[in-house]
């Protein structure tokens, strides 16, 4: 890219246009656009084989999936959940009349502290709602044997973990339920989409009724669902991206290694520690600026800007900030002092397929040379 050209945070990944047209062609053919289609039917066989699951069921945005998965696991009273996320996590609990209840995250990784649960816990307490910020993996074991001890549902918001692993396999696996989004700027999207991964084929059934207005067949409704359906062209848009998917992680993980390279020891710069190969999708590139830097955070995200480039304060602020939650007893600032300072600190540079290693460099002078 030239230096006038701007540069995002993310940017979707799209092959060449000669490539969807057969997709399209196949749909003006058959003419099904929705419903479960070909292409529907299609992706989930063939994310479920990519992710190493059993059962998927597609949805129209990870927000519908998220609200759904509630409902599918009867959830009601009150979810222990993050601060420190996009705020669709904790709307999801008010469009289902449940209450959030924030904790804090741990200080090294951004995720949901376990250490903070237990004392959130109340006999209204129902559910977990974690999330593997930026890709990286909550510490799945401890959540867990905090939610067996306390007979509690868990619900991973796994919106930005597309295909990563830890040690036993697919981190998607964990949970009662686990939530993706194939959202435009994902490392894996269908324009808008996202997914829930089941345990078994009857939650899978339960779900699939509940996304398509609780019709079982044509004359049978057995639940108030929604219309959260994956349309074809979307599903179809999911195929062709799956076949460069990774190609799209390889390349990430090769600009992540560059910038680690490049800020290393820059005083006030601290990268958050590498989730390892073998379990990461490099989705987000995150900073925490520090005192130490010449500029500080604010100021560095306006010169980037001014560069054209656009970084991005995510998440700031954290979602007990907004109105709707700030009245939370759970949401006072010093309940939450990690993710405050987080939320104040951190800067996710641009990271994606389409981004040379030139760019790269830019962004490094300019975050370096302040």
């Amino acid at each position: 890219m030239s230096k006038d050209t701007p540069i995002y945070v993310t940017r979707p990944h799209l092959p060449p246009l000669d490539e969807f047209l057969p997709y399209l062609e196949k749909i003006w053919d058959n003419r099904i656009l929705t419903n479960g289609g070909p292409f529907h039917q299609q992706l989930e066989r063939a994310l479920c084989d990519y992710l190493g699951v059993e059962h998927l069921a597609l949805f129209s945005n990870g927000t519908l999936a998220l609200v759904t998965a509630l409902q599918a696991l009867r959830i009601t009273g009150e979810v222990i959940t993050t601060p420190y996320s996009f705020v669709a996590t904790a709307h999801s609990l008010l469009w289902n009349g449940i209450k959030p209840v924030f904790v804090d995250v741990d200080p090294r990784t951004l995720n949901l502290d376990p250490a903070r649960i237990e004392a959130a816990i109340t006999p209204q307490t129902t559910a977990i709602m974690p999330v593997h910020c930026y890709g990286h993996p909550c510490d799945v074991e401890a959540i867990q044997k905090i939610a067996d001890n306390y007979n509690l549902r868990v619900i991973y918001d796994a919106a930005h973990a597309f295909g990563v692993r830890d040690a036993g396999g697919s981190v998607l696996r964990h949970g009662d339920l686990a939530v993706l989004s194939f959202h435009a700027t994902k490392v894996f999207n269908t324009f808008e989409g996202g997914a829930i991964v089941c345990p078994d084929a009857r939650t899978k059934q339960r779900i699939d009724h509940l996304k398509n207005f609780g019709f079982v067949d044509e004359v049978t409704v057995v639940a108030p669902g929604i219309n959260g359906k994956m349309s074809e062209i979307n599903a179809a848009f999911g195929m062709l991206q799956l076949r460069h998917v990774d190609g799209a992680i390889a390349r990430r993980r090769a600009i992540d290694a560059l910038y680690r390279e490049r800020l290393a020891g820059v005083a006030g710069i601290r990268c958050l520690d590498d989730a390892g190969e073998s379990v990461a999708n490099y989705s987000y590139f995150p900073i925490l600026v520090g005192p130490e830097h010449p500029l500080g955070r604010d100021a560095l995200y306006r010169k980037l800007k001014d560069a054209g480039v656009h970084a991005r304060r995510y998440f700031y602020p954290l979602i007990t900030e907004f109105p709707m939650y700030r009245g939370l007893p759970s949401a006072q600032r010093d309940n939450l002092p990690v993710a405050m300072a987080a939320a104040r600190a951190v800067l996710c540079l641009p990271i994606y397929p389409d981004l040379g290693d030139t760019d790269v460099e830019r962004i490094v002078r300019l975050v370096v040379q302040s």
